[in-house]
Parts: C-alpha cells; sequence; structure tokens
C-alpha cells in the first residue's frame, strides 16, 4: 500500500483523526544542478558517468570549487541532500593526482564511519582498487592496524579513537601527518555541549601534531541546518570557514502530521501516553507495508516500543522478528545487521533513539514516527529526513508527549516551521576539559614558551602542572613526566571515562550491553529490569567497584524507573542581576546526586506497582548554574506549602521550555528547587549543567531570562487544564490541587512588569 493510501485510512479513522492538530503538505522541490567541474581527474569524471551522475547540485559545484581554492568548508544542507560527494570528490581527486596524498575521516559514531568506508571501498574498485580506505576504531583488529598506518590512503576514525589511538602514538602514523591534505568532519552540528567542547581541543591537538610534521590539512565539514554554522565550525576546528548553505538537492513531497494524544483524564488533564500512540500508528503504517522508522526519546522507551510491535505482529501471525530495535548499548555486529536489512528491506519497521537520525544509509524509508519532540528543530529535521530519500511522496508524524515542551510546540506548529534552527554552543575553553587535553598535548609534544593552545594563558596552567609533578620544565620546554597515560582517563562523550558492562549469566556469561556510569544508578542498580532487544533483564547484581552488572532474562510485565536525590551548593558567581522582583544570577556549583528509590511501572497502563530501594554510592561533580529568586520579603506570611507547589510547577516548566532557547537534550539540564536556598536564603530554582565544569547553556539561560519566563507563562496559560497537569506544572501528587495557580502566582511575582 502507498503512503497516500495510509493518508487516506487515517483519514477514515475517526479515532486518530481526532488527535491530528494541523497537517502540513511539504511541497515538492526541484534540484539546481551544475556541470562537474573541470578540475576533476578524467577517471573520476568517467566514474561518475558511469553511475549516471552527468552533473552536480549547486552546493556541490560551490564545495569543490571552495576546496580546490584552498580554502576551509562547512556544507550545511538537509538530510539526503548528498553531502558526501562534498568531500569525496575532493579528496579522491587529489589521491587519484598524487598517491601520497592522505585524508582524515572523522564521524561522531561507528556506524556512520562503516558507512562511509563501505561506500569508499566501493569507490575504489571502480577506480581500480588501489586507494586505501580503511576503519580505525576500538573494533579493529591488531594485526591490520600497522598496515592501516603504513598504507592508509583514507583513514576514517571517530573522534575518541583520534584522541585515544591515534594522536598519543603519532609517532607510528608519520606518514599520515606528513602527507595529509584534508580532515573531513561529518555531521558537525552533532559536536556540540560536552562533546563538542572536548573535540575542539582534540582538533587542537591534532592541528599541533600536523604543524610538527610539516602539514597544513583543509578542513571540509558538513552539517544538518543549525543557526551558527559558520561560528560553530570556527570555534570547534579554529579555521575561518567558507559557509555553503544553499540546497541544490531536489525532494519528494511529504506530509507533515502534528498528533497529540487524547485526554484520558480531564481534572487531571493527563494524555495517553504518546508510546501507545506511536505504536498504534506504527502498527497501521507497517501492517499497509510502508516501511516505517519510530524515533524514541530514551532507551528505555525504545524498548518498551519493540515490546508492543512485536507482541502485536506475533498474535497477528506476523514475523515480529521484522521490527528491529537500534541504540547506543548495542553491540557492533547487531547493529551492522540492522543496518544492513534495513536497506535490503528485510526490516520492515525499526525502532531507535537518535542514534539513526545521523545519516547512515538504512535505505528508502517511507515513513517516520517522532515519539515526542526531540528536544531541538534541528533533530526533528533531522529525524523527519530520515523518511523520503526519494522523489516519492513520504509520510511524518510527531507524536506529542505530555512534557510541557512538547505541547508548546505541537499546539504552535507555526512556531516550529517558521523559527530558524538553534544555535549550537561549546566551550573549549571550560577549564577542566583544558587542562584535560594540555596535559595529552603535553604527553604527545612538549609544550615550549609562547605556545598556545585555547584561550587561556597556557604559562599559567603549565606550571600549575608543573607544581603537581605531571610536567618537568627544561629550559624554555615542558615535558610529561607522569607515568599515567593521560588519554585513558578522559572521556569525549560523558562526564566519567568509566562505562558499566552489563553480563547475561542466564546460561553461559556474555556481555549485552554498556552504560556510562552516571546512567548505570538509574539504569542497572540491583532490582531494576533492563531491556535489551524487547528482552528483559533482572539486574541481581551490581558490583559497583569493578563496573559489572549481573543479570538474568526474564519475563514480568512492568519496567522500572529510579529516582534521584540532589543537593546544589554554589561555588561562585559569575554575574548577577537583582531587580525590585527577582533576582538572577549564573556561576559555579556542586552537584551531588545518588539514587534513592526505583518505581516498577505497569506495562501498557504505566500504572505503579511497586518500588525499591536504591543503595549507591553518592556521585559529585563541578558544574555551571542559572537560577532566579524571589526576594524574601515578597513571600513574607505566605505558606510554605504554596511556596513549594509554586517553585516546584515553575521549576518542572523551565526545566521543558529551556531547550526552546538551547540546543541541547532537556536531560543536559536539572532543575532543583529551594523553598529558602541556603545561598540566597529566598525561594529559588537553579537550573544546572549535567556535565562537569558546564558548557555554555547556564549563561545563555541568564542572558534570555525575560524571554524564558515569557515562554512558561505561555505555556502555563494556553494548557486546558483547570487546576495543573504534567503538560504544564507536573503531577498533581507533586505540586498539589492549585499548582497551577500556584506557578502563575509565583511568574506574576518575578516578572517585570514589562516582561
Amino acid at each position: 500500500m502507498s503512503v497516500q493510501k495510509v493518508l487516506e485510512e487515517l483519514e477514515k479513522n475517526k479515532g486518530l483523526q481526532s488527535n491530528i492538530i494541523a497537517r502540513f503538505r511539504l511541497p515538492q522541490r526541484k534540484g539546481s544542478y551544475e556541470s562537474i567541474p573541470d578540475f576533476l581527474d578524467e577517471r573520476l569524471k568517467g566514474l561518475l558517468k558511469k553511475k549516471n551522475i552527468d552533473r552536480v547540485y549547486s552546493h556541490q559545484a560551490q564545495a569543490l570549487e571552495m576546496v580546490q581554492a584552498g580554502r576551509d568548508i562547512v556544507v550545511v544542507t538537509p538530510t539526503a541532500s548528498g553531502k558526501t560527494l562534498c568531500y569525496n570528490l575532493p579528496v579522491l581527486n587529489s589521491i587519484l593526482k598524487n598517491q601520497e596524498v592522505r585524508a582524515l575521516y572523522l564521524f561522531p559514531t561507528k556506524a556512520l564511519a562503516q558507512d562511509q568506508v563501505a561506500e569508499l571501498i566501493r569507490w575504489s574498485e571502480d577506480l581500480g582498487g588501489w586507494i586505501k580506505t580503511y576503519t580505525y576504531d576500538g573494533d579493529t583488529p591488531a594485526e591490520v592496524r600497522r598496515s592501516i598506518r603504513m598504507a592508509g590512503s583514507i583513514v576514517v576514525t571517530n573522534p575518541d579513537m583520534l584522541h585515544s589511538g591515534i594522536l598519543p602514538h603519532h609517532t607510528k602514523w608519520m606518514r599520515l601527518f606528513e602527507n595529509l591534505e584534508y580532515v573531513v568532519i561529518d555531521e558537525l552540528h552533532t559536536y556540540r555541549g560536552v562533546f563538542g567542547s572536548h573535540v575542539a581541543n582534540v582538533l587542537r591537538r591534532l592541528h599541533r601534531i600536523c604543524e610538527f610534521y610539516g602539514s597544513q590539512p583543509r578542513i571540509i565539514c558538513t552539517s544538518a541546518t543549525i543557526a551558527n554554522p559558520g561560528q560553530h565550525g570556527e570555534k570547534l576546528t579554529g579555521r575561518d570557514m567558507v559557509v555553503i548553505d544553499e540546497n541544490g538537492s531536489p525532494q519528494g513531497p511529504r506530509e507533515l502530521i502534528f498528533y497529540n494524544p487524547p485526554v484520558v483524564n480531564a481534572a487531571l488533564g493527563i494524555r495517553r501516553s504518546s508510546l501507545l500512540e506511536a505504536q498504534k500508528l506504527a502498527k497501521e503504517f507497517i501492517k499497509a507495508g510502508v516501511q516505517t522508522i519510530v524515533f524514541a526519546r530514551s532507551r528505555l522507551q525504545t524498548e518498551i516500543l519493540i515490546t508492543y510491535l512485536r507482541r502485536i505482529f506475533n498474535k497477528v501471525g506476523q514475523e515480529g522478528e521484522k521490527i528491529r530495535g537500534y541504540r547506543g548499548g548495542y553491540l557492533p555486529r547487531q547493529r551492522r545487521e540492522i543496518e544492513r536489512d534495513l536497506r535490503q528491506g528485510k526490516i520492515k519497521g525499526v525502532v531507535s533513539t537518535n542514534a539513526l537520525e545521523l545519516g547512515i544509509d538504512i535505505g528508502t524509508l517511507s515513513g517516520a514516527i517522532l515519539t515526542g519532540y526531540p528536544g531541538t528543530i534541528a533533530s526533528t529535521w533531522q529525524q523527519v529526513g530520515r523518511a523520503g530519500r526519494g522523489s516519492s511522496l513520504s509520510i511524518a508524524v510527531i507524536v506529542a508527549s505530555s512534557s510541557p515542551l512538547d505541547q508548546f510546540i505541537i499546539n504552535n506548529p507555526s512556531y516550529f516551521l517558521e523559527r530558524a534552527t538553534e544555535s549550537a554552543l561549546i566551550n573549549p575553553d571550560n577549564l577542566v576539559i583544558l587542562i584535560s587535553h594540555i596535559k595529552c598535548a603535553a604527553f604527545e609534544l612538549p609544550f615550549q614558551e609562547g605556545e598556545e593552545f585555547g584561550a587561556h594563558p597556557l604559562e599559567e596552567i603549565l606550571e600549575y602542572l608543573t607544581e603537581k609533578n605531571i610536567l618537568r620544565k627544561v629550559q624554555d620546554r615542558w615535558f610529561w613526566m607522569s607515568e599515567q597515560y593521560p588519554a585513558d582517563d578522559i572521556s569525549l562523550r560523558s562526564a566519567s571515562a568509566d562505562n558499566f558492562v552489563i553480563i547475561d549469566k542466564t546460561k553461559n556469561a556474555r556481555v549485552i550491553g554498556e552504560v556510562d556510569r552516571f546512567s548505570a544508578q538509574m539504569l542497572i542498580h540491583e532490582g531494576a529490569i533492563y531491556i535489551h532487544e524487547s528482552k528483559q533483564y533482572h539486574i541481581d547484581r551490581l558490583d559497583y567497584d569493578q563496573e559489572k552488572a549481573y543479570a538474568r532474562e526474564v519475563e514480568v510485565d512492568y519496567y522500572t524507573d529510579a529516582n534521584m536525590a540532589v543537593d546544589l551548593k554554589v561555588l561562585d558567581v559569575f554575574a548577577s542581576d537583582k531587580r525590585e522582583q527577582v533576582n538572577r544570577a549564573y556561576g559555579e556549583v556542586m552537584v551531588a546526586a545518588r539514587a534513592t528509590v526505583y518505581k516498577k511501572i505497569k506495562f501498557y497502563s504505566h500504572e505503579n506497582v511497586g518500588w525499591g530501594d536504591i543503595n549507591l554510592p553518592q556521585e559529585e561533580m563541578h558544574t555551571l548554574a542559572y537560577w532566579l529568586s524571589l526576594p524574601a520579603c515578597r513571600v513574607q506570611g505566605k505558606d510554605k506549602d504554596l511556596i513549594q507547589s509554586a517553585l516546584m510547577g515553575t521549576a518542572n516548566l523551565l526545566q521543558n521550555i529551556a531547550p526552546l532557547e538551547l540546543m541541547c537534550d532537556p536531560g543536559d539540564i536539572r532543575v532543583l528547587a529551594q523553598v529558602k536556598s541556603p545561598f540566597t536564603g529566598e525561594p529559588t530554582i537553579y537550573l544546572y549543567e549535567r556535565y562537569p565544569g558546564g558548557v555554555g547553556f547556564s549563561e545563555k539561560l541568564f542572558d534570555c531570562h525575560d524571554r524564558l519566563l515569557q515562554q512558561v507563562k505561555q505555556v502555563l496559560r494556553d494548557c486546558s487544564c483547570p487546576r495543573g497537569c504534567p503538560s504544564c506544572v507536573g503531577p498533581m501528587e507533586e505540586v498539589g490541587e492549585k499548582g497551577k495557580d500556584n506557578a502563575l502566582w509565583f511568574l506574576q511575582e518575578v516578572m517585570d512588569s514589562g516582561a
């Protein structure tokens, strides 16, 4: 059945139709083409002709011209717009003309790297087979690594491996660095927050080593649409970038549907679960033969949806195995198998976290269902763009959850369609991150007096490391002297370098997945139900010291969700603004967090059917926070319960609406409300960054304080509930029966008359 037929069936289904808030037909877009540039090697031109490519998109032609002129570029166009040719053509062209030329490709995930290597190998075979392309990551066998270092024309890797496996051993990679002409950085928009801040420093180290070996590679970046591609590219790479953002590729028509689950409890304002509504829609799409991708907001949601869909198709006699999952924590071979089966059409439906948001080749899908707003406009367009990679009609549905952010977006579709995408934020000079990479850089090459590395005064940091006996100064140079290998202690993607492995002991002990240290408390505490490929595993024992969780396969009708207890202390104030009605500030804080209890939540009904204690060590981190407080004189005589309710309701709204101003996941920001803060002495709401040292979110929230409060107030007023609900202030059992009125009172108090 075609997508058009599915749309017709949806129109007939009154139950589904009543939940559609808005529907848009995005028109077909014609392509803009230019001739293949004359400077390309004749062998490459011949291969393009063989692949039925007799002209290129306008943005591809511009990219080729700029690289040929020696410029560093960032190409910013939508999914499936042919960005790969913007770097593959100039790289292959240079190698064809000089076999000594080397290129380094960086991808944010192993899956993307594997996908790119497969494509390059096909091109190389068509060109005679002598252009050697290799993947170099943690899965590369030791016996293959030497040949890659010596003979790899194109080395495809990820920032983690560049950081820990290539730069510290640069003497073994002399041939690569001496002849390095290109550094390709794909999916530039993913290098934001703490990950991007780390990667910017890895690239500083790369430039330093290239300079040592006498090379100055050109940098080619590609990105999904973001508001600040030039600024972000320059901050990440340290180079002046030419931005190419006029898309010349064609696009088939797309139906975009905004879907809000029905209210099931009008008094409490509770809507039906977005998971259950996404499952219902996915069932209709897949039954109709529309190959569909369903995006979930977390690993847990992914596994729950797989479980639901497989049970549905097994019941009606169809193969549940045609429904697969895809997320971090799956082992590499399993992910490659899923990608291949998607391309070949063996899989009819895939449920994924944002791991498949990026440009991995998974074939031509016709349907995309987003379970909840992904958090940013940029990510939403990326996920929507995974369907309709051909010229035919495709369909994408955004299914709202009950969160305030989702309800704001679903009820204001024009905001989503008309507003520009967000800016990517990084802070490469975060002192914690910077010092870590200065240690790595000193291990790689000694620092000299007068040398620069970031915006901070370098000699002050080098002297500090000398005092700690990490470096040793000899004349005008600083040398590494510690026995420790610095790169091993730094994780580019999380606050901790440690990962916990999950070991299934049902039959023979085997590793089935892994989680980072800060997720371990929430996901694999003793008594947790860990879900993997729709199978349930009970965590019998968590060895916190050895970072291992021991599990066994079970069949239960519930999953688990943990609660965290948080304490916060202000260490330093970077900026503040005191007004008659509100005080706001941002600065450095210390956060102590510990998982305390977990709930057992029944499948389908999502009711709480039990609980248990969690006994794990407290985790601490220094980070940045933005906070606002109501002057104590304005709450005199007010009931403490009223203030508590108002703070909790407003805090819930702030945490959910803040991502509108930030290009971040809602999980990157945490919130804490205190009726009388030990630091301010006033009712205070803290929004703190989830990563040590922070990456700039707090300063941005401080700057957009008034606009943020206006958006929060609009969400609260627009919500149809009478007294408060999960779509605005949060569950009534947490904020009380007058949660909405109390939050409105608080917002009225803290907002200036002109705000």
